[in-house]
């Protein structure tokens, strides 16, 4: 990471931020953010340079360079017969770790494996931990270097067919001959849904930690046995919506959850590639989550 100072959502109109939601989730094009933004671009800056201030800053935000030798990665395919035939991701593990290791599956957001999930599967394994991130864009050709055709590739997945790769995905990990048997997953936005369906369906699953992800049914919730760490953004209508239902159908399910809501944040609190990041939450949740991986799958 470099030391240079980056922007932060609050040098940005709140209405800006909202336009960007809305765009960074597909419910809007490049074309009708930029006419939105517009309005928004005085002093000299243009809605394509606002666009730019907001985009994802993969270089400059890497916390842990990919040739690092302290660690093994490289990527892997897998079989998933119940989905697309076959799932991709990347797996990173301590260098010369001969096992067993705990197991975290790391899913990303909605433009599929991008450079920060990388990074942040690279952390984990830093912490000792055997991570697998899977991209669910695998079918369609894999990331494709650009968060604008990303974002319309992941629109084209037949969502059932993705879930199954992830389940897949799930499978591989927990009897990876490096694992201990013991898994827990992480999720960010679409991820965190993914966790939080996950949960319902992984009767092994030791722990869940969905980051500002929408909840699964409410009638699914009982099939639940991992620990979650709940962790949303103070600012977040959308994803929030779902959370009271969910948090009613855990307690009267009497599962063991907790919730981690920091003041101030946005959507993508914890993705430091842009200026929704927020550092000391995203500290706070990052150590809540290491907390629960620490105490439930080693």
């Amino acid at each position: 990471m470099t030391d240079a100072p980056r922007p932060s959502h609050r040098d940005f109109d709140p209405g800006l931020m909202r336009l960007f939601d809305q765009y960074v989730h597909g419910q809007i094009d490049r074309r009708a953010f930029l006419a939105g933004a517009a309005r928004f671009a005085v002093g000299g800056t243009t809605a394509a340079g606002l666009l730019a201030a907001l985009s994802p800053k993969f270089v400059q935000a890497r916390q842990v360079a990919e040739d690092d030798a302290r660690l093994a990665t490289r990527y892997e395919t897998i079989p998933s017969p119940a989905g697309y035939g076959e799932a991709r991701g990347y797996l990173a593990a301590p260098a010369g770790a001969g096992g067993p290791l705990p197991l975290v599956l790391v899913v990303h957001e909605n433009r599929g494996l991008n450079p920060h999930i990388e990074d942040v599967t690279r952390r984990l394994a830093l912490e000792g931990y055997l991570a697998f991130a899977p991209d669910a864009l695998f079918p369609l050709g894999g990331y494709p270097g650009d968060e604008d055709s990303a974002r319309s590739k992941f629109q084209e997945l037949d969502q059932a067919r993705t879930r199954e790769d992830l389940l897949a995905a799930a499978a591989w990990l927990q009897s990876h001959p490096l694992g201990n048997g013991r898994m827990g997953v992480v999720g960010f936005c679409y991820g965190g849904a993914i966790a939080n369906f996950l949960a319902t369906r992984l009767p092994d699953l030791k722990a869940a930690a969905p980051f500002y992800g929408s909840a699964p049914p409410v009638d699914a919730v009982p099939a639940i046995t991992a620990e979650l760490l709940v962790v949303l953004a103070e600012d977040d209508p959308r994803v929030n919506a779902s959370w009271p239902a969910y948090e009613e159908a855990l307690k009267a399910a009497g599962k063991s959850y907790t919730l981690l809501q920091p003041p101030g944040t946005l959507h993508g609190f914890h993705n430091d590639t842009t200026p929704r990041y927020d550092e000391a939450a995203a500290k706070q949740a990052w150590t809540a989550t290491l907390a629960l991986f620490a105490r439930t799958l080693r």
